[in-house]
């Protein structure tokens, strides 16, 4: 005869059997939950799309070397179209389809303009990566029309540390700063420099714009090139136009660095 006790024993045990059972099923979804926003962390964190382009830095002695060459196609000799080239060098590098046009359209116009100069899209390249990463800077992203999405205007040079002191040269009419000077656009120009060597890319009556790619490109391919007196083809020519861009070895280290592996990878 079973004693009165056991239904109660059989029904404890069932009771802490339950029990053990309800906690391996919560250990169990709470590991799975864990292992779910884990993997949605993952994929999270991958990069979307390619690697970002990485440019070495070279520690170029100013006067040694210029960056390896880099050549415009040039649709008018029966080059590729310059929207085809642009296409697939900004899928090999960080540069824009339409920051690439801006360059390369600047590179053939000096070569019309004043082909002892030796310019490449390259330099330029090479210069917008440092001055605004081709107008992607701080927020703003270059539109197909040329502009950023919003103005590109600097700190005002004002002699804090680190800054040279450039009171106001244009009334704040390219800066918006009447006080104080501040360097303006992809190309990143002082209005004063501007000025002076500003050019409109397009034959259009409209003057020439620092917020807009093309007109930054070619002004910057002017100023470099300093009236035709310098051949960027050469080590000392082009560090003596890179270093009146900015006089800073580092700079120009930098932009060497950007310049050469642009040309490298624009290679077919």
């Amino acid at each position: 005869m079973v004693p009165p006790s056991a239904p109660r024993s059989r029904s404890r045990n069932a009771a802490i059997f339950g029990r053990i059972v309800l906690v391996l099923l919560l250990i169990v979804v709470v590991a799975a939950g864990a292992w779910g926003l884990g993997a949605l962390n993952r994929r999270s964190a991958a990069p979307l799309g390619p690697p970002p382009f990485l440019v070495p830095l070279q520690e170029v002695e100013p006067g040694a070397a210029a960056p390896g060459n880099a050549v415009a196609p040039n649709p008018a000799t029966g080059d590729s179209p310059l929207t085809e080239w642009a296409t697939r060098v900004a899928s090999k590098t960080d540069i824009p389809a339409r920051a690439l046009h801006a360059y390369a359209n600047a590179d053939l116009t000096m070569q019309r303009d004043a082909p002892a100069c030796r310019i490449s899209w390259a330099t330029l390249a090479g210069i917008g990566r440092i001055e605004s990463h081709h107008g992607n800077i701080n927020g703003a992203r270059l539109q197909d029309n040329g502009l950023p999405s919003r103005p590109i205007i600097g700190i005002p040079l004002d002699g804090s540390p680190g800054v040279k002191a450039i009171h106001d040269t244009d009334g704040g009419r390219l800066d918006t700063d009447t006080t104080w000077d501040r360097a303006v656009g992809p190309m990143q120009f002082i209005p004063g420099t501007w000025n002076r060597w500003a050019k409109r890319a397009t034959p259009d009556g409209l003057p020439a714009d620092p917020q807009n790619i093309d007109d930054a490109a070619l002004t910057a391919a002017r100023y470099l090139c300093g009236g035709g007196a310098r051949d960027l083809g050469t080590g000392a020519g082009w560090w003596a136009a890179v270093l009146a861009y900015n006089n800073s070895v580092e700079y120009g280290q930098n932009v060497f660095s950007g310049a050469d592996a642009y040309a490298r990878a624009s290679m077919p």
